[in-house]
This record gives C-alpha cells, sequence and structure tokens, in this order.
C-alpha cells in the first residue's frame, strides 16, 4: 500500500509539475435531460504531438483512465438517468473510462468523488490539498465496488482530429448522446431519463 501510494504521489507531482497547476485546462459538457441540467466538468489534456495510442498503453493494468487530466472528473445530474440500461439516480458522480485493448471503451461513474490531493501529495500546495483527485493506478482496488455504471460505448467517426480532449453532448429533452473524442477517435454512450 505504501509502495502504491508513494507511485500515485510521484504521478501526481509530475502531472502538476507539467501543468504548473493551471486550472485553466477544465472543459464542460451540458445538456437538459428529463428537464433537468446535466453536466460535466472535466480536464482537457492536450496530445501535443503525442499518440493517443502509445498513451492508453501507460495505463495501469486493469485500463481505467480517469477521463481527463488533474482534478477528478465529474458528472452531476438533477434527474435520474438511464446509461446503458441501467439507473442512474440523480447526484454527483466521478467519471471514469475503461479504455479496453482491444479499443473498446467503457463508460463508468462512481460514487467515490476522488481522494484530496493532499493526502496522495506530501508537496501540495494550500489552495489545493483539499481538491478532489482520481484514484490513479489502484481504481478497481480501491473503488470498483462504488461504481454506479459502467455501460458500453459505441465508436463514432469523428469529425476531425482533436488535440484537446472533449466531451460534449448531442440532443435534449428526452434524452441525449454524450461523446468522447481525442485525437482521430470519438466514442459515445446514450442518457436517457429515467422512466
Amino acid at each position: 500500500m505504501k509502495m502504491r501510494l508513494a507511485v500515485l504521489s510521484a504521478v501526481a507531482a509530475l502531472a502538476l509539475a507539467s501543468t504548473g497547476l493551471a486550472q485553466d485546462s477544465r472543459g464542460s459538457a451540458t445538456a437538459t435531460i428529463g428537464g433537468q441540467q446535466l453536466t460535466i466538468d472535466y480536464g482537457q489534456p492536450q496530445l501535443k504531438g503525442r499518440d493517443l495510442g502509445e498513451l492508453m498503453k501507460q495505463l495501469p493494468p486493469d485500463r481505467i483512465w480517469r477521463a481527463g487530466e488533474n482534478q477528478v472528473s465529474t458528472l452531476t445530474t438533477g434527474a435520474d438517468l438511464m446509461i446503458g440500461g441501467t439507473k442512474v439516480p440523480a447526484g454527483k458522480y466521478s467519471v471514469y473510462v475503461h479504455a479496453g485493448e482491444s479499443g473498446e471503451w467503457s463508460f463508468i461513474l462512481n460514487k467515490d468523488l476522488g481522494v484530496p490531493l493532499g493526502k496522495v501529495w506530501d508537496g501540495a500546495p494550500d489552495n489545493m490539498k483539499n481538491e478532489p483527485w482520481p484514484h490513479l493506478g489502484d481504481y478497481t482496488e480501491a473503488i470498483k465496488d462504488k461504481e454506479v455504471v459502467r455501460a458500453k460505448m459505441q465508436p463514432v467517426k469523428s469529425a476531425a482530429a482533436a488535440d484537446t480532449f472533449t466531451m460534449s453532448f448531442a440532443g435534449q429533452g428526452e434524452g441525449a448522446d454524450l461523446t468522447l473524442a481525442w485525437a482521430d477517435q470519438a466514442w459515445k454512450v446514450g442518457v436517457q431519463p429515467a422512466k
């Protein structure tokens, strides 16, 4: 466990050092579903000449990715939803992706909203110590039992290659497709109001 925390601390330190703690790389996606607002807040990593396939090879053995960068990505909904045939009660959830080696992606919502940065990195600045950080490298061991949904995503044709990771909704009212796009790849999952 100490080794895992040491590795996590090193990863967090490298991530923070490389970004200079910049918070300007956050994005959000919103939709109105079931008469209520649905919002995803997430970090927007950039490829900057790197290869997406090579980045995905660096994932831990469970192939869980934090669906963004830096602070935990979250989904907040005022209405009960249906995602991949599973009911998701109104509330706030952390967002992860299972990026399978075969190229299949699954969208994951988890009740665990992350770990305060100060608990995984002794050098966290005071203004960031209580900010939620995703579980890096130990998702399956630490919080898999708190998953609310793991829904298979469908690959879709990307409109254009994107250097910046983005999430977006298409459709309103009765339902919407959530699309995650990066590089020349995109995946979508349907989100419907719960009946």
